[in-house]
């Protein structure tokens, strides 16, 4: 926004509110306190001179001390914040930083150990599953081998006959006196 001479009163009003509310002195007032070399960035220095003796300045301690207690009316009435005014030689009055409750190394280690053990219990679930899996199908192999019967003949795969349905094999009918019986 632009600076005008209603704003530099804004601004002497506030640094003299801010030393009468320092000092509890009712004396400083708007003529006490003195703007030199502004520019067109809004760039000056001021100072304040004490009101029973107009020629004598107060001291720059007193200032900064004013300033620094009643910062955040100063920069309300500008509608600015600490870091778009800035007071050279007064610290900022910013908040300090934010300490989180629990540390992050503690955050970080808990991430990690909750990867680590559902690692582990997919893997120890994954295995009970596989061992379910491979049980079932030799259960269901043995199950097909007791229900169908193959021969192997030279290495040919023969069916077997089912003698109880009536099924016989003529061709080796008249040699089966000739062999033991299994």
């Amino acid at each position: 926004y632009a600076w005008d001479a209603n704003e530099e009163y804004l601004f002497k009003a506030m640094v003299a509110f801010a030393m009468r509310r320092y000092s509890s002195k009712s004396t400083t007032q708007i003529s006490n306190v003195l703007l030199c070399n502004v520019t067109d960035r809004v760039s000056f220095w001021f100072v304040v001179t004490d009101s029973s003796k107009n020629v004598t300045t107060v001291p720059g301690s007193e200032v900064e001390a004013a300033i620094r207690m009643n910062r955040n009316r100063i920069n309300s009435a500008f509608l600015l914040s600490d870091k778009t005014l800035q007071f050279l030689k007064i610290t900022s009055t910013l908040s300090p930083p934010v300490e989180p409750s629990t540390p992050v190394w503690l955050i970080v280690f808990g991430v990690v150990l909750c990867l680590v053990v559902a690692g582990i219990l997919f893997l120890i679930v994954s295995g009970i599953q596989k061992r379910k899996k491979k049980n079932k199908e030799s259960t269901e192999r043995e199950n097909l081998e007791e229900k169908v019967e193959v021969t192997l003949e030279n290495g040919i795969p023969c069916e077997a006959l089912d003698l109880k349905a009536g099924h016989s094999n003529g061709v080796f009918a008249a040699d089966d006196e000739r062999f033991t019986s299994l």
